[in-house]
């Protein structure tokens, strides 16, 4: 099944080993072979690269590791078709504006009856592909958009979490419904569980990075700054320490390396 990464940071970090652990998931050591795409968050805009091949033998994740872009707040996905062709509009992470600001969505699980749920009806926002994964985010946005109104203020962010919270618990009675999410501002992070019924997305929090190393051993971030939190997560731990599972329906909410809220939704 797909595989989901997620890193927030306090100070622009890499994800540079990380990734190249997770493209062995696309093709190399794993099943998931039908496309990849990473999303960094950069000066109020996000810089998306995407690739319908297996990650595994993409030429384009050397190049995104050769640049070694840095970024606060990075997501990956590695992806198995499970609904919607092998090809780059349905490689996630997806994007689209909301309220002058960036959004980004990337799914692991499949959601065959989201189609027809009244639930997940759409408004403004329409997919560009047809996988579950890309409707089911476009439903959240008009969400957010109603619950904005008219004036197209901020909502506080207790407001955002009640919203996404009932989005992922309705999502969950479709199928399986891990996600990661950001509105430019937070990440939110949302675990069910996996085909094997372990946990579906797993976190660790680092504070010790030194001169550029490696945060956490092989497979972590490169920093270039000591004594900031960096948040990694994952759909299966890519580092040698300890990680920490998400409960199924735990949201888990982010921001510059720091948890800002886990609630069960």
């Amino acid at each position: 099944m797909c595989e989901l990464l997620a890193m927030s940071s306090q100070q622009p970090a890499t994800v540079n080993l990380a990734l190249g652990i997770l493209a062995r998931h696309g093709g190399g050591d794993g099943p998931d072979k039908d496309g990849w795409g990473i999303s960094y968050f950069e000066d109020g805009d996000v810089r998306l690269i995407k690739d319908a091949a297996p990650a595994y033998a993409s030429p384009w994740i050397g190049f995104v590791e050769g640049l070694s872009l840095r970024s606060q707040l990075v997501f990956a996905h590695i992806r198995r078709a499970t609904t919607g062709a092998v090809a780059l509009r349905n490689t996630h992470p997806f994007m689209r504006e909301l309220g002058g600001q960036p959004h980004v969505f990337a799914h692991n699980g499949s959601l065959s009856s989201i189609f027809t749920a009244p639930e997940f009806a759409l408004g403004r926002f329409h997919p560009l592909g047809d996988t579950d994964s890309e409707w089911a985010f476009c439903a959240l946005l008009e969400r957010l958009a109603v619950a904005r109104g008219s004036t197209g203020r901020p909502l506080t962010l207790e407001r955002r979490i009640e919203i996404i919270g009932d989005f992922a618990a309705q999502l969950r009675r479709e199928g399986m419904a891990n996600f990661l999410y950001s509105d430019g501002e937070y990440a939110f992070l949302h675990g069910d569980h996996r085909l094997n019924d372990t946990p579906g997305l797993q976190f660790t929090v680092q504070r010790d990075a030194d001169n550029g190393r490696p945060v956490a051993g092989q497979g972590g971030v490169t920093v270039e700054e000591i004594d900031h939190p960096v948040l990694l997560a994952a759909s299966v731990p890519l580092t040698h320490e300890e990680w920490t599972p998400l409960r199924r329906g735990e949201l888990l909410v982010v921001c510059d390396g720091e948890i800002q809220s886990r609630v069960v939704t």
